[in-house]
């Protein structure tokens, strides 16, 4: 007697046009409503036709590394979760996505629609529970679109719309639902079965406004570059650098996400951008939502303001007042390509000898800042308790040259890092959704194998992280990476935060100010134990480099490693 063959399952052709598009992960937290993916899954065990499905115990930590991952390899990944509850968990990585413009697919669970009839019918209490009125619109706020496949529809069209959606200028997550009816339901065709390219084509910049720009550019005595990300692709990352040499206009990297160009780069004016920003006569904000803090200070009277990125209005934020005189919507490459070649033919004599004497001037700068920093290092290295500089200057002598640092919250800004590797540096969103930076390393080392990645992160965001699913995610997927805790027992931003708003405040002189205390401290150290890794407590500076270089060492032979580094404030 033979088996009857069983009917094809519409998730089959879900999963499989994910892999046909280019999604080769699927970072999963599963539930009841997986009953057709886990069939599908059973059936082609290890299949080729399918993403790699990896277990993640906690949707945060997933988000995060489909974010990670997406930001070295430049794919979206999908995120697959439980129903309203899986989605609620994933919501403050969803929103650090959106900010950050991340392609990623959140595909949940629904409900079945129907309580008998179907074999996916509801067949368990929760199944009542879980089911909302409008799930989308747990979401709808930080998403490009959101939508509950339904019968009928093929597979390939709504994974195919999705993604498009999702990969489009300028990038960021969609959400789509799934009912376990039609996941179990028959396989629908697509009308034409055709491949191509995610994604609408990048804008490309209006040749007009362009000419407007680079004839600010051309005739300014100070031109300033402040960006965020423009860094983020390797061309990108290539085009910026050439650019900001051939015409000698200084670059500032204000809340910096990415590395936009080398820190031996001779353009490079760190990351202080009220240090800078009142020299320029002419500022090109190039992809940066954020550029500078008004209540702090900002560009001085007279001085020509130009905003260019994919969305130059940052229109997904309700209010925005920047300065701004040109506005050019662009893919990041072809814009500095366009105001590089714009530029080059607009050059004259005088030009030329603006740019001579910008060079002479930046120099100077750079060399301030220099020893500023060398007298930094020199304070730090005598302090009682290590801190973000003294971290970062000894990581600069013990890690690869092409190592991934990622920072939340683990050291203010990354100016003593010696970083000239594409690629080299990771920060979080401004949606400040803590717990980025575990899953970001997670997600980055999948992308980038053969790379050291070293996470830096405050207590805080270590807990917020999921630090049991982080190790339980390295140890089973053979992810090593180096923790480095920076522990100051206290949420460091919010006593900053009060003592800014209320300087003379009763908070500002309290020994003791409330809400801010993570004490007792546990002993992070010992979380990695659970899966054998290596963990270690630094309590001086004097004791750190040695640390440091144990926990490389560790990290080198595949054995994941966390250091607690007792700290101060930061």
């Amino acid at each position: 007697m033979h088996d009857t063959p069983l009917p094809d399952l519409a998730a089959t052709a879900f999963l499989e046009r994910l892999a046909q598009r280019g999604v080769e992960y699927a970072f999963v937290n599963s539930g009841t409503d997986f009953a057709p993916i886990v069939e599908a899954l059973a059936r082609e065990p290890n299949s080729a036709r399918f993403p790699r499905f990896v277990t993640v115990p906690h949707e945060n930590l997933a988000m995060a590394m489909a974010h990670g991952y997406y930001r070295l390899s430049g794919k979206p990944a999908a995120v697959m979760c439980h129903v309203t509850v899986g989605t609620a968990n994933a919501l403050c990585g969803l929103m650090n996505c959106s900010r950050d413009h991340i392609p990623v697919l959140l595909a949940a669970g629904r409900t079945p629609n129907t309580e008998t009839g179907f074999p996916e019918s509801r067949n368990g209490y929760i199944h009542w529970g879980t089911e909302s009125f409008d799930q989308g619109g747990l979401v709808r706020e930080y998403v490009k679109w959101d939508y509950e496949w339904r019968h009928g529809q093929p597979a390939g069209d709504v994974v195919d719309r999705a993604l498009d959606i999702a990969m489009s200028e300028p990038r960021g997550p969609v959400y789509l639902t799934l009912a376990r009816e039609v996941l179990g339901g028959p396989v629908v065709d697509k009308r034409r079965n055709n491949l191509r390219g995610l994604g609408a084509a990048a804008p490309h910049p209006c040749p007009e406004t362009i000419g407007v720009a680079a004839e600010l550019l051309t005739n300014a005595s100070f031109p300033l570059i402040i960006t965020a990300t423009a860094g983020r692709t390797r061309t990108s990352y290539a085009a910026l650098t050439d650019f900001a040499d051939r015409h000698a206009i200084p670059v500032v990297q204000s809340q910096t996400r990415d590395l936009n160009l080398p820190t031996a780069h001779a353009m490079n004016l760190g990351h202080n951008v009220h240090q800078i920003l009142p020299r320029a006569d002419v500022i090109l904000v190039l992809d940066n939502d954020v550029p500078w803090l008004p209540s702090v200070g900002g560009p001085s009277p007279g001085a020509k303001v130009i905003h260019m990125s994919a969305d130059p209005l940052a229109s997904r934020y309700p209010f925005r007042e920047f300065e701004t005189d040109v506005l050019i919507t662009s893919e990041t490459t072809r814009g500095v390509v366009a105001l590089d070649q714009a530029m080059t033919a607009a050059a004259n004599n005088k030009a030329k000898i603006r740019k001579d004497e910008r060079r002479i001037s930046i120099s100077r700068i750079r060399d301030e800042q220099a020893l500023e920093r060398r007298r930094q290092i020199d304070k730090a290295s005598a302090a009682p308790r290590a801190g973000g500089v003294w971290i970062t200057h000894c990581l600069n002598a013990l890690k690869s040259p092409d190592a991934i640092i990622i920072n939340e919250l683990g050291f203010n800004a990354p100016d003593f890092l010696e970083l000239n590797e594409w690629g080299s540096y990771m920060a979080t969103s401004l949606a400040g959704g803590l717990g980025f930076g575990l899953g970001a390393a997670l997600g980055a080392k999948l992308a980038a194998p053969e790379r050291e990645v070293i996470v830096c992160c405050g207590e805080g965001s270590y807990m917020f992280g999921n630090p049991t699913p982080y190790h339980f995610v390295q140890a089973a997927e053979k992810l090593p990476t180096l923790t480095i805790v920076s522990n100051n027992h206290a949420w460091h931003a919010v006593r900053v935060a009060a003592r800014s708003v209320y300087p003379r405040g009763a908070a500002a002189k309290s020994n003791d100010m409330p809400l801010t205390s993570l004490a007792p401290s546990p002993q992070y150290e010992k979380t990695i134990s659970a899966i054998g890794g290596y963990g270690e407590k630094v309590d001086t500076p004097a004791e750190l480099p040695n640390a440091i270089e144990r926990g490389l060492d560790a990290v080198r032979a595949g054995v994941p490693a966390v250091l607690n580094v007792l700290t101060e404030g930061r």
